[in-house]
This record gives C-alpha cells, sequence and structure tokens, in this order.
C-alpha cells in the first residue's frame, strides 16, 4: 500500500508524496496540516473564493490544493457553489463554529456579566455575537419587575435598527457589515432618519464617540428601548455586545444615568476579563 501511494504520487512533489503516505507520526499528519491551510485560506478570505486565490492564499499549487478540496467537499468541510464555481466553508465547518462559539470562555463570562448586570439595575440584559447574519442574541437575563421585555435567544438582529447591530457596524471592519447594511437600506420601510450610506456612517461614528449604541421607539416593535456596548477581546477587536432592553420610558438611557454607566463599567469589566488593555478600538 506504501509503494501504491507513493507511484501515485507527482515526480518531484515531496509534499504530494508525504501527503499520501501519511507523514511522520512522531510529528503530526502532514495533509491534515495542508488540509488546515486550505482552510485557513478560505476562512481569511471573509466569502466564497475562486480556486485560484485559494491557492495563492495558500501559496500552493492549484492543481495540489484542488485535490484537497475534492476531499474537504466529501467531509463537509467546504462546499462549492455549482453556478459560479466557487469555494466557501460547508455545513459540517459551520456546525463546528457554532459548537465552538458555545464553549467558548467568552460566552460563559458573558452570561455571568449580563446577569450580574441585571441584578444591579433590574433590567432585562442580553448578549450577542457576531453571525455571518448580523448579530444573534445568545443569552438574556429577565428582571425582577412585573413589566419586562422578553429578548428570544438566536434572534438575528439587524444592522441599523439595533443597538446591537449599530454596535457591531460602529467596531467590525467596514467590509464585513456592509454586505448586512446595503441589504437593510434597499427596505422601503427603513425611516428616512437612517436610509442612505451617509446616515448609516453617523450612527455608527456617534456610537464610536459616545462608546454605546441606543435605538428607542423601535420602529418594528414600537415601544421598546435599547442601549448596547461593545466588549473587545486581547486582540483589540470587538468580541460581544452587552445590552439592556426595556420599555419605552421607563428606564434612563441618557450617557450619565444609573443604567447606561452600569453597562459601561460591566463591557469594560467583561474586556478586561478577556484580554482587553483598553485604548483606541479596532473598527
Amino acid at each position: 500500500m506504501r509503494q501504491k501511494a507513493a507511484a501515485r504520487a507527482e515526480p518531484g512533489d515531496k509534499d504530494n508524496r508525504d501527503d499520501l503516505e501519511g507523514g511522520d507520526g512522531k510529528h503530526g499528519v502532514q495533509s491534515m496540516e495542508i488540509g488546515t491551510r486550505i482552510l485557513q485560506a478560505i476562512v481569511n478570505g471573509h466569502r466564497s473564493m475562486m480556486l485560484k486565490d485559494i491557492a495563492a492564499a495558500a501559496d500552493m499549487p492549484a492543481s495540489k490544493v484542488h485535490r484537497y478540496l475534492v476531499s474537504l467537499i466529501r467531509g463537509g468541510l467546504v462546499e462549492q457553489d455549482p453556478l459560479t464555481s466557487r469555494y466557501d466553508l460547508g455545513p459540517f465547518a459551520l456546525n463546528i463554529g457554532l459548537v465552538a462559539i458555545d464553549r467558548l470562555d467568552r460566552i460563559r463570562l458573558g452570561i455571568g456579566a449580563i446577569a450580574n448586570l441585571r441584578d444591579e439595575i433590574n433590567e432585562t440584559t442580553a448578549l450577542a455575537v457576531w453571525s455571518d447574519k448580523g448579530p444573534v442574541i445568545v443569552r438574556w437575563e429577565r428582571p425582577r419587575r412585573p413589566i419586562t421585555v422578553n429578548v428570544v435567544t438566536g434572534t438575528a438582529l439587524e444592522m441599523i435598527t439595533s443597538a446591537s447591530g449599530r454596535v457591531f457596524g460602529a467596531w467590525l471592519p467596514r467590509e464585513t457589515v456592509e454586505p448586512l447594511v446595503q441589504k437593510e437600506l434597499k427596505n422601503p420601510d427603513l425611516p428616512e432618519a437612517w436610509n442612505t450610506r451617509f446616515k448609516v456612517d453617523c450612527l455608527f461614528e456617534e456610537a464610536r464617540r459616545q462608546g454605546i449604541a441606543t435605538v428607542s421607539g423601535y420602529h418594528l416593535v414600537p415601544g421598546v428601548e435599547a442601549v448596547a456596548a461593545p466588549v473587545f477581546n486581547f486582540k483589540n477587536e470587538i468580541s460581544l455586545a452587552m445590552l439592556v432592553v426595556g420599555v419605552q420610558g421607563m428606564f434612563d438611557m441618557s450617557p450619565s444615568g444609573r443604567v447606561v454607566t452600569a453597562l459601561k463599567a460591566a463591557a469594560a469589566d467583561l474586556s478586561a476579563r478577556l484580554g482587553h488593555e483598553g485604548g483606541p478600538a479596532a473598527k
């Protein structure tokens, strides 16, 4: 079997022979490492990619990348669009990502942080993470009061009209949020105050200036108010958004008020626990 594998290797391609033989067990499986390099190239591309672009990003011959892509597709880690021939992450890769998110310490720490914040201010609090569909609520905490706003876990929030969307829009790279922003700008029901890219830029800039984002009287869910603050990691990148949500007019949303002050302090504390050392945040 070893000779057959070696015989199929391309002449002069030592890497290919090592891949087919499985590599040195002492140092790991080289074919797995090469497959990982290809997956990393696709992930870092932030979009579906042509074969030549993946090969360039992975610094490997296109013929070699193609062979690995065939196996990655069979394993569900990559999929190819039959119309465009572009490659992107497959369903199994997405499942791995969701499981990884669920197991990350940042989520565990974030859940504890919003519970403590809820106890401090007695308001509905929530935690949001970024996904390819925009901000997604992963946990919320109900206050001990008769009138509350319920937040559905798993809800994907809009970029322009939600506080968490504005926070992620303010601190994520523009190219990351641009497709979602452009999609929402096509909504004919979008309020006039936010219906151009320039106006959206102003919203994001205001969030960066204030360190928070707020919405009041949300046009799709009337009577709801929310304020969100960013949480940063050790790479100085936004990692999470912490939110306070309530009924319009029932809590103080002023920048120096008790709710906003407590929220900003909680977000800063959680950022510090994730290794953020302060300073200007990446955007």
